[in-house]
């Protein structure tokens, strides 16, 4: 398909520069699938949304504080972005300016606690291979100062201030999922920030159970499809883990006739990565390039909770592959003259069937 076939217009002021508080006061576009019927409620109102027998998978990969502000020898400001652990100290990094940047040059972390050298260039000719290192050679206490000196990689879109230490200390807690626990990713899993502990409690008084996969968001979430056909694009791979335990608890899900409802496309990806042509899945760690367009048939996932995505991306594609392209383009369009917020700090919507045998 043409990735002009995924473009809609977007407002500016519809993309939210900041979250709902509480996480579950956001909006909630429902839509029923099977009766391409929708509601407009709130997040917090998902316990009657769901039943007793439904199983709700989310993501539990924890956000870095990626994002390093350095000095040059020269005193030149430099900003990195560190993409992925290679070794005990080598990190891939985007680097900006990357062009003035020279192989052995040391760049002294914001804060002093932190020195990034330059080694070389990556294969891909953009991201930076670089030593990170503590001065005091503390190698074990290299990512507690990551967290300490580092800021959590917002998207673009989200507009912030250096100086504005209340507004980055604010996002150090709300760009991060209550469910976070495996470090490792560059951009959060933004479906799962919606929920409360009180919301999940009250879901799972109800009976509905929780699983966990882990999927670590990479470097492919900030860059957009370049392709004129989505035949064309290349997914960059991403880290994950299917434990034996979420595959058994999608087991009894199936056995008591309930939903596998995915919180978040990333949680699609990893469930549909795994499961063979009968929807089986198999518990297994490591790197996913799967895209999901229309067509794409889901073994897995019956329900999706997920954003409102940006244009052309391959999450609304993954999203039009689940409900159909003109559905969700409908929806899109529905949602923007509703004033719904859009991408990582915005609303949220579900994409399900209210009878399960359906």
């Amino acid at each position: 398909m043409k990735v002009s076939d995924f473009d809609f217009e977007l407002p500016p002021e519809r993309i939210a520069q900041s979250p709902a508080e509480p996480r579950d006061s956001a909006r909630l576009f429902a839509h029923d699938l099977a009766a391409d019927a929708s509601e407009h409620v709130h997040v917090r109102d998902l316990a009657r949304l769901v039943t007793g027998c439904d199983l709700i998978v989310v993501n539990d990969t924890r956000v870095r504080s990626a994002r390093l502000f350095a000095r040059r020898p020269s005193s030149g400001a430099v900003e990195l972005l560190l993409l992925e652990r290679l070794a005990v100290d080598r990190w891939r990094a985007l680097v900006r300016p990357a062009a003035r940047i020279k192989p052995g040059e040391e760049l002294e972390v914001e804060g002093g606690g932190l020195v990034a050298r330059a080694l070389e260039r990556d294969r891909d000719g953009i991201a930076w291979q670089i030593d990170l290192f503590a001065p005091g050679g503390a190698r074990d206490q290299l990512e507690a100062l990551i967290e300490r000196f580092g800021q959590p990689p917002l998207p673009p879109y989200i507009r912030r201030s250096r100086a504005d230490a209340a507004q980055n200390a604010a996002d150090r807690e709300r760009y991060q999922t209550i469910f976070a626990r495996e470090l490792g990713a560059v951009a959060a899993p933004t479906a799962g920030l919606h929920f409360t502990p009180r919301l999940v409690d009250e879901i799972s008084a109800l009976g509905v159970e929780f699983a966990r996969v882990t999927l670590h968001v990479g470097e492919g979430t900030f860059k957009p499809v370049t392709a004129s056909d989505t035949q064309e694009h290349v997914m960059h791979s991403e880290r994950f883990t299917l434990s034996q335990a979420a595959v058994d608890a999608v087991e009894l899900c199936r056995v008591r006739g309930g939903r596998v409802l995915a919180v978040g496309t990333t949680t699609v990806r990893v469930l549909e990565s795994c499961a063979d042509e009968h929807g089986r899945l198999r518990a297994q760690s490591g790197e996913t390039r799967l895209f999901l367009t229309p067509g794409s048939r889901f073994r897995v996932v019956d329900a999706l909770l997920t954003n409102f995505h940006l244009p052309r991306s391959t999450l609304l594609m993954l999203v039009s592959a689940f409900a159909g392209r003109e559905r969700t383009l409908r929806l899109y369009r529905e949602a923007v003259e509703r004033a719904y917020r859009f991408y990582s700090y915005g609303d949220a919507m579900l994409l399900y069937n209210r009878e399960r045998d359906v």
